[in-house]
């Protein structure tokens, strides 16, 4: 039980509102609710002013963090000297896990956008292909490129007037701090508390993204004509879109968690390896952009060149793999 879930408790054992502890302490309603909310923490004299209210010791209302400041004393010995670790506020932590809750929809929404950009081409080059509606190469080229380039150049401009918002924030997710007492339990209670709103994100994107194959392998056997099966890569990316959406909407949320308690991809170790492995994620994703368009522009098959992403993927996996398992046998 971490402090604000005490003071919560012994509060209403003694039967006084927030309001009537506020009086008693010489603190504002205001202070107290944040006390309880976790959005900031009381100084040591008001600690010691608490216990002796609620007739507890101050070791009670303080002994939630052992663990904790086992793990940041660690963290304190692993680290350069010469470099002093930053310490994370309460009130720092908040507006962390706020500005992470607020861009998560972004991130997704320009992901989405990306991936569903080549459709409306898709399915103007199929019905042009069979003369459909009186629509042209030239008109279905025309309008399906200046879609394709208005959503990726939209979903660009979320990206990076997103990452220069959260910049102020970025040593949280790649710097070494210590967290002040208290950040590390309000997280954790925060992350268990989301944890099953993430399984369920997860798992309804993932089989989104499985499920999004069967009506186009459904057109194929029923041989239906060429400018059905163009709409229905359209809607097979769609919905692989509305998958990824998901995915990275509740994966943003959970990692903000993990990242103010350093633990899995933000470890010490991961982002030490993250931080070598960041040019050659650059020069990789840069080539197969340059692939994707290289290869579509020349070929104008664009219901088929969307496998390079995909196949980029694995092969990303693959790679930083490698990378890996060179940089753990130089270490």
């Amino acid at each position: 039980m971490i402090l604000a879930d005490k003071i919560t408790e012994e509060r209403k054992k003694n039967g006084w509102s927030q309001e009537e502890l506020a009086d008693k302490l010489g603190v504002s309603r205001q202070a107290v609710s944040k006390w309880e909310s976790a959005g900031s923490v009381p100084d040591l004299q008001r600690i010691i002013q608490l216990a002796e209210l609620f007739g507890v010791s101050t070791d009670y209302l303080l002994k939630d963090e052992l663990e904790h400041d086992e793990v940041s004393a660690y963290v304190s010995t692993e680290t350069d000297d010469s470099k002093p670790i930053r310490k994370v506020s309460m009130e720092e932590a908040n507006s962390f896990l706020n500005m992470k809750r607020r861009g998560a929809p972004i991130i997704a929404n320009a992901t989405f956008m990306c991936i569903i950009s080549p459709t409306i081409l898709i399915i103007l080059a199929s019905l042009a292909e069979e003369n459909m509606f009186h629509i042209t190469e030239a008109f279905a080229s025309g309008v399906g490129l200046i879609f394709l380039f208005a959503m990726i150049a939209s979903a660009v401009f979320m990206f990076i007037t997103y990452g220069m918002r959260e910049s102020h924030m970025e040593h949280l997710e790649k710097g070494y701090f210590e967290t002040e007492y208290g950040v590390s339990g309000m997280v954790k209670e925060k992350r268990h508390a989301y944890e099953p709103v993430y399984t369920r994100g997860i798992a309804v994107g993932v089989v989104t993204c499985i499920v999004a194959v069967v009506p186009l392998i459904i057109v194929a056997i029923m041989e239906a004509p060429d400018y059905i099966c163009g709409i229905f890569v359209a809607l097979l990316l769609l919905l692989i879109a509305c998958g990824v959406h998901m995915i990275i909407r509740v994966s943003t949320i959970k990692s903000s968690y993990d990242a103010l308690l350093q633990e899995g991809e933000f470890s010490r170790a991961e982002k030490k390896a993250r931080n070598k492995l960041n040019t050659l994620s650059g020069i990789y994703w840069c080539l197969a952009t340059a692939i994707y368009l290289g290869w579509s522009f020349y070929t104008k098959r664009w219901d088929f060149t969307w496998l390079v992403w995909p196949v980029a993927g694995v092969l990303y996996a693959a790679v930083a793999g490698v990378m890996r398992l060179f940089m753990r046998v130089d270490d």
